[in-house]
Formats: structure tokens, sequence, C-alpha cells
């Protein structure tokens, strides 16, 4: 049995009733459907809540991926008793932490077009990110990457998707940027995110519709961590709530 993945098609979803499909031995939960994000990519899992039938509300931690990636685990926090199977549930996001992540991985996005060079390395954090570059020859300026990635999320791009077979994506190699994760892969069909005019590369996480929506970055530091690689961090430059 396998989980179907609500967000790929809209990230935007906030709810929705699925079926427990079973319950592991540390009382995790699978469940036919999710809008949450699994761990994976750089992204943290999401967290929220699970509503039973008799109304009573599980707080969900964190949300992974099974062996068999594809289910998707609901981590309960500790000391939960879990649903039966075969229940029928609501699950419900912690919609700003989400909204919130889904703008910073846009933004990391385009931070590939300002530094377009080869990525080793990223992760998703509230309210900030980072990527680490293997560049050559450094001498990186915050004042001047924070300014063109501003001026880029002021382009109002649109952000939408589309897939291609696997073929399709051996074929271009030049679409893949990170060279420490690979594209989501194995199931016949990888899924592109395009902002528009700006970026187009294989990715399975959550982003915004537009670039307006990202609101004001900042770099924040430029670390060394090694002769050619630079860490990239970056935050949300006001602490503004945009969730729609």
């Amino acid at each position: 049995m396998s989980t179907e993945l609500l967000f790929r098609d809209d990230a935007y979803l906030k709810e929705c009733t699925a079926h427990v499909m079973s319950v592991n031995d540390r009382g995790g939960i699978c469940v036919d459907r999710t809008i949450f994000y699994a761990t994976g990519g750089g992204q943290p899992g999401d967290s929220g809540v699970l509503l039973r039938g008799d109304g009573t509300s599980l707080q969900i931690a964190t949300t992974v991926y099974g062996e068999d990636k594809s289910e998707v685990i609901h981590v309960l926090a500790e000391g939960s008793a879990p649903p039966a199977i075969g229940e029928r549930v609501t699950l419900v996001l912690d919609w700003a932490k989400r909204f919130d992540r889904m703008r910073i991985h846009t933004a990391l996005h385009l931070l590939t077009t300002t530094l377009p060079f080869p990525v080793t390395g990223g992760a998703i954090g509230d309210g900030e990110g980072r990527l680490d570059f293997d560049i050559p020859d450094a001498g990186l300026d915050k004042d001047a990457i924070t300014a063109d990635l501003n001026r880029r999320i002021g382009l109002n791009a649109d952000v939408t998707f589309r897939w291609i077979t696997d073929e399709e994506l051996e074929s271009n190699p030049g679409l893949v940027k990170t060279l420490s994760v690979k594209p989501p892969i194995g199931t016949g069909r990888v899924r592109l995110v395009d902002i528009a005019g700006l970026d187009l590369q294989p990715c399975g996480g959550t982003h915004v519709h537009n670039t307006s929506e990202i609101g004001r970055i900042v770099v924040t530091a430029i670390e060394k961590k090694g002769k050619q690689n630079r860490r990239v961090r970056i935050a949300f430059a006001e602490t503004e709530d945009l969730a729609p």
C-alpha cells in the first residue's frame, strides 16, 4: 500500500481526510493520503494534528517516509495513543510553519540563480535556510547577493511544476544543480519546479505559487567550509505573516 501525496499537486491544502492503513510498533501512523510533507531533500517533515471521529486531537510531531518509500509515516507526540487501523481521521497542518518553509524553499531555488554554481548541500529551517556551493574562486559579498536575490524575488514570477520521465531527466543532466541530493527518481517520472524565466530544476518539495509571496530575504552569513565550499545562509528580513 502507498500513501497518496496530495501536497505534490496542491501545496496549499491545509487539511484532508484519510484512512489509517497501519500503525508501527513506535506508534507511527501510515495513512492512505496526506497533505504532510515527509522529511527529505533538506526540507523537514511537517507537523500538525490528527483529529479522530470522537473529537480527540493527537499531535503529529513530524512526518517521515517508511521503510517502503511509498508510505508516509506521521509520528505522534510521545505518549499519544494511536487510532485504529481503518479509522477515518482528519489531518490538519501547522500551516504557518509549512508556509514559511515553502517561502524559504523557493528563495533557495532563486539563490541558485544568483549564485550559478554546483550545490553540494542544503537545508530548510523555520524562517531561514542555507545552501553550500562549490565555488572555485570565493570572494562573495553578502550585500550584493542580498540585493540580487531580492531583485529576482521582486519580479513576481509564477512558480509552477510539470512532470518528465526519468529518461528525459537523464538526457538533460544540466537540470540537476545539487551534487549531494539526487532528484526523486525511480517511479518513472520526475517533478520539475519552474520559476518562470528564472529557474527550472527537479524537486519534490513544497513551494509558493509566486515569488511575491516570499517577502524580503537577507543573506545572514557566508561561511567557508572547505577550499572550494562556501555556505550561504538566508533568512526572512521581516517577520510579517504572509500566509494565505
